[in-house]
C-alpha cells in the first residue's frame, strides 16, 4: 500500500493527514500568490509571443520551435524519476532525504540529456525537421538544470512558498525573455528560444537555491533510494505518458504536413493553453501539496477535490467559450492575417483545454489519493487510443483533424475513464456533476451569445468588447447560485452521505 512515510521511518511516525483548519488559509495565500504569479507571467508570455509572430519568427519557425519544446517537456517529466514528488507528498522532515533525491535527479537528467544530445539528429529526422539538431541540444540543457532545481523548488511548493516562487519565476522570465528577443531579431530563429529558456532556467535554479539554504546538498543512503524509487518511478512513467498525450499531436503533425502546418497548429494550440496555464498552473502550485495534507480523509479529499474543480472549471469555461467563438478575429486582430489559417483549429482545442484542466486535477488528486496504479492505465490507454486517431486525422482534414482527434479521444474515452478511476479514490459522480453544473450551463448560454451577437457587432476591437461584455454578463448570471460552494459555505455533496474509504493500489 502506498504510505505518506519518509523513507526509513518507523510505522508509528506517520500520521494520517489531518484536516486541520490551518490549512485552509496557508492554501488560500500560496493560491492567490500562484494566481498572480502565473497571470503576470502569461501576460508577458503572451505580449512577447505577439512581438516575435509579427516581426521576427515565421510559421516555420515556430514549428521547430514546437518540435524542440515537445521533446523537453517529455523529457522533463521523466527527468527526476518522480522522486521529487517525495519532497511535497512524504511527511517529516524533507531535507533528511533531500540529499538522496538531489544525487537521483541530477544523475537521471544528466542521462537523459546525453542520450538525447546523442539522438537528437535522428529524433529531428524522423519528425521531418531534420534543421531541429542544434536547437534540441541546446533547449534541452533545461532537463539538467531541472533535474538539480529538483529539491529546492520541491521545498518551496511543500511550504506553500509561492510568493517567493512569484519572485523566482520573475527573474526567470526577465532575463529568458530578454535573451529570446534580442537573438530573434537578430535572426537567430528558433534558437532564441533556446537560448532563452536555458539562461531563464538557471537564474530560476539559482533563485530556488537561494530560497531555500542548504537545499542543494548531495548525499546517497541506499534504502532511501529504494523507497524513492518505489514511489516515483510509476509517478514518472504516468508523467511522461501524460506530456506525451498533450504533445504527441505535434510529433505526427510534423512528420506528416511540415513545419509551416505545424507553426499554425502550434500558435492555435499555446492559444487555447491561455486559461490552462493561467488557471490550471497556478492551482497545480498548490493542489498537490494540499490534496496530500487531505489523502488520510477521504470525505475531506472529496470535499476538496470537487470544490477545486468547481473552481477551475467556474474561471475557465468563460475564457474558452470566447476564444472557441471569436477564434478568427482574434487570431487576425492580435498576430496578423498571416497566421488566420491556426484559427480554423481553436475552437476544437479550446474544448481540449478545458478537458486537460479537469485531467490535471484529477491526476493531482489520484496521486495524493495513492492511485497510482490507476492513473498509470488511465494516461496509457489515452495514448494508445490517440495515436491511431491523429495519424489518420492528420490525413484527412489537417490541422483541424488533429484538433478534432484530440477532443474526440479525450471526450468520449478518457473522461469516462478518470471519473471511473475518482470512483476508485473516494470522489463519487455527484460531487463531480454539482461541481461542473453551473459553469456548464453558464457556458451554453455564453456561446448562444457570442453566436448571436457577433454578426450584429461585428469582428472589430470595439464589437469584439461589446460581445465579449455581453457573454460574461450572461455567465455571472448563470454561475451566482454556486457562489456559496466556491466559498467553501457549502458542500458540493449531501452532508449525510458518508464517502466511501478510498482504496489504494498494491504494489
Amino acid at each position: 500500500m502506498d504510505t505518506a512515510r519518509a523513507p526509513g521511518s518507523e510505522p508509528g511516525e506517520a500520521t494520517e493527514a489531518p484536516v486541520s483548519a490551518a490549512l485552509g488559509p496557508k492554501v488560500r495565500s500560496a493560491a492567490r500568490w500562484s494566481l498572480v504569479n502565473t497571470v503576470v507571467l502569461r501576460l508577458g508570455n503572451f505580449a512577447t509571443g505577439i512581438v516575435l509572430a509579427r516581426f521576427a519568427l515565421g510559421p516555420a519557425e515556430w514549428g521547430v520551435y514546437g518540435l524542440a519544446q515537445t521533446v523537453l517537456l517529455v523529457l522533463l517529466s521523466a527527468n527526476e524519476l518522480g522522486v521529487g514528488l517525495a519532497l511535497v507528498r512524504w511527511e517529516g522532515d524533507p531535507r533528511r532525504f533531500a540529499p538522496t533525491v538531489l544525487t537521483l535527479s541530477t544523475l537521471s537528467s544528466g542521462l537523459l540529456y546525453v542520450a538525447l544530445f546523442a539522438a537528437a539528429p535522428a529524433v529531428g529526422g524522423l519528425l521531418g525537421t531534420a534543421d531541429a539538431t542544434e536547437v534540441l541540444r541546446v533547449m534541452c540543457l533545461c532537463v539538467v538544470i531541472d533535474g538539480v532545481a529538483q529539491v529546492p523548488g520541491g521545498i518551496l511548493t511543500r511550504e506553500f512558498a509561492q510568493g517567493r516562487r512569484m519572485l523566482i519565476d520573475g527573474l526567470n522570465f526577465v532575463t529568458g525573455t530578454a535573451v529570446t528577443l534580442l537573438l530573434a531579431f537578430a535572426g537567430w530563429g528558433a534558437m532564441s528560444f533556446a537560448c532563452g529558456a536555458v539562461v531563464g532556467n538557471l537564474v530560476s535554479l539559482i533563485g530556488c537555491a537561494l530560497a531555500a539554504p542548504g537545499a542543494l546538498r548531495f548525499g546517497w543512503d541506499a534504502g532511501q533510494a529504494r523507497a524513492l524509487l518505489r514511489f516515483g518511478l510509476p509517478l514518472a512513467g504516468a508523467s511522461m505518458l501524460a506530456l506525451a498525450v498533450v504533445n504527441v499531436d505535434t510529433m505526427v503533425l510534423g512528420a506528416a504536413l511540415g513545419n509551416v502546418a505545424l507553426g499554425f497548429y502550434v500558435l492555435a494550440f499555446n492559444i487555447s493553453g491561455w486559461p490552462v496555464r493561467i488557471i490550471s498552473e497556478a492551482a497545480r502550485r498548490v493542489s498537490f501539496a494540499g490534496f496530500s495534507r487531505l489523502a488520510g480523509s477521504p470525505r475531506a479529499l472529496a470535499e476538496g477535490f470537487a470544490r477545486a474543480l468547481g473552481v477551475l472549471i467556474t474561471g475557465t469555461v468563460p475564457l474558452c467559450v470566447l476564444l472557441a467563438g471569436l477564434a478568427e478575429p482574434v487570431v487576425r486582430l492580435v498576430y496578423g492575417s498571416q497566421w488566420t489559417p491556426a484559427a480554423a483549429a481553436l475552437p476544437w482545442l479550446m474544448a481540449l483545454g478545458l478537458i486537460r484542466i479537469g485531467g490535471e486535477l484529477a491526476y493531482d488528486c489520484l496521486v495524493a489519493a495513492g492511485q497510482r496504479r490507476s492513473l498509470f492505465l488511465v494516461q496509457g490507454l489515452w495514448l494508445v487510443a490517440l495515436i491511431p486517431v491523429l495519424l489518420a486525422a492528420a490525413r484527412l482534414n489537417g490541422i483541424v483533424g488533429v484538433a478534432q482527434g484530440h477532443v474526440l479521444v479525450a471526450g468520449g474515452l478518457v473522461v469516462p475513464v478518470f471519473l471511473v478511476a475518482l470512483r476508485r479514490g473516494g470522489i463519487g459522480l455527484g460531487p463531480v456533476g454539482r461541481a461542473c453544473a453551473w459553469p456548464f450551463l453558464g457556458g451554453a448560454v455564453m456561446t448562444v451569445l457570442v453566436l448571436g451577437l457577433r454578426g450584429p457587432f461585428g469582428d472589430g476591437p470595439l464589437g469584439l468588447a461589446a460581445v465579449g461584455t455581453v457573454a460574461l454578463a450572461g455567465y455571472a448570471v448563470c454561475v451566482l447560485p454556486s457562489r456559496d460552494f466556491l466559498r467553501g459555505t457549502r458542500r458540493a455533496g449531501r452532508p449525510a452521505a458518508p464517502v466511501p474509504p478510498a482504496r489504494q493500489d498494491v504494489r
